[in-house]
């Protein structure tokens, strides 16, 4: 399977896949972005100027006074709101549905090239709807995606994996240490750990406190980060407990397991409404396939309520560090920013907020934040314009018209 997604990868590459990035090559010239309204990433709102871009990065943010000098590449999105990049910290990118319209799995006979194919096509929507990097949890294939966007130029976001992620089978604390060492010498990133059932299955917890001490305590030694799935509030108190990095999901949190996550540091990413609805919307593609039953439905539905109100109180809860992840899987590729419309329409969260959270702290959870999720001199080239004023209509997301990663331009609407 990996020697077949390499072989695909080199072959996109080479019948020039790459034509989605339409602007130059990122250092070969100068290049001016003018902008009326910019929101840097933390918070901020910056009036009338000019971004210029060098080398990949931004190398100057200057008052747009006139015209722009006549070396260089000048894109005008005046009429439009940029934006950093935004980031995705949970992300299944390779997930898709095949030739039967179903989800894709390892014994339906798609080859390893429809594979490669499919998940090339979902890095392409994802990056061309504004999401400039995503950490894809979960799947081995995930490497070769990651290293084909960056050694070969195949168009996508900056992909982030944990590879094969760790369970309760995977044995004893010695063994859970040793699988941890196994994802380092893998090139893993992070490593993602199961703590708790689907909440298609209650969400009960599956890891006892020692199982994760041991993989969390593995991991920080190694300098690896961890994402828990952990639904209940007992999953999430062991993996706070235990110093793990990160917590996905928490519909069944309670205050307390919200208090613990501030108090230890730990970021949370609780989603609204995307997942649910995907799933809720593509039943008939899922239904039947390993734990998505009717039942599994049945309590993915009885799970919305649940996670609008965890989110409202973890909003609400003094020094938690909420940041955006979606669990974008088959269906919900390129459509991330749903989530982001949730968040704020229907749990209640700024749009200034919503929008932070996709910026600056993720890029601070996943290790980034010297490099993306700002908009300021010395950091990578990666922003985003869309129609309209997001913190005036969070929807504006909706309307992504520009994409540059890393100084090269991958869509250009206007």
């Amino acid at each position: 399977m990996k020697l077949r997604c390499r072989r695909i990868w080199s072959w996109m590459s080479a019948i020039g896949f790459v034509a989605g990035a339409i602007g130059p090559a990122a250092g070969q010239e100068r290049t001016t972005i003018q902008a009326d309204r910019v929101l840097d990433g933390r918070g901020g709102v910056l009036r009338n100027l000019k971004i210029v871009v060098e080398g990949g990065r931004i190398a100057a943010l200057e008052p747009n006074r006139g015209a722009p000098g006549k070396s260089g590449r000048v894109y005008d999105l005046s009429r439009f709101t940029v934006l950093p990049g935004l980031i995705d910290v949970h992300n299944h990118i390779g997930w898709y549905f095949n030739a039967k319209d179903r989800l894709h799995t390892e014994n339906d006979g798609e080859s390893g090239a429809q594979a490669a194919l499919a998940a090339a096509a979902n890095a392409y929507v994802t990056l061309t709807a504004g999401f400039t990097t995503v950490q894809s949890v979960g799947s081995p294939e995930d490497a070769d995606l990651r290293d084909a966007i960056n050694r070969r130029g195949l168009p996508g976001p900056r992909v982030l994996t944990s590879l094969e992620p760790l369970d309760a089978k995977t044995g004893f604390p010695d063994d859970l240490r040793r699988a941890v060492r196994d994802r380092k010498a893998q090139g893993a990133d992070l490593v993602k750990i199961f703590a708790s059932k689907s909440i298609r299955e209650g969400g009960g917890p599956t890891m006892t406190q020692e199982q994760l001490d041991a993989a969390c305590g593995e991991a920080k030694a190694l300098g690896l980060r961890t994402l828990v799935h952990a639904h209940s509030a007992e999953a999430i108190r062991r993996a706070a407990l235990a110093g793990c990095t990160q917590v996905e999901h928490g519909a069944l949190a309670d205050d307390e397991a919200l208090k613990l996550m501030a108090e230890r540091g730990v970021y949370f990413d609780p989603q609204c409404g995307l997942i649910f609805q995907n799933y809720l919307e593509n039943k008939a593609k899922y239904l039947g396939i390993e734990n998505y039953t009717e039942e599994g439905f049945a309590a993915m539905e009885r799970a919305v309520p649940l996670a609008v109100a965890t989110f409202r109180r973890a909003i609400a809860t003094k020094g938690l560090r909420v940041i955006f992840g979606t669990d974008a899987v088959a269906g919900a590729h390129g459509r991330n920013a749903e989530e982001l419309v949730c968040r704020v329409r229907e749990a209640g969260q700024t749009p200034a907020d919503a929008i932070v959270s996709a910026t600056s702290s993720a890029a601070e959870s996943i290790g980034l934040g010297d490099r993306i999720g700002r908009l300021a001199p010395g950091m990578e080239a990666d922003l985003v314009a869309v129609e309209g004023d997001p913190l005036l209509d969070i929807t504006a997301l909706r309307r992504v018209v520009f994409v540059m990663k890393g100084g090269r331009v991958y869509r250009n609407a206007p």
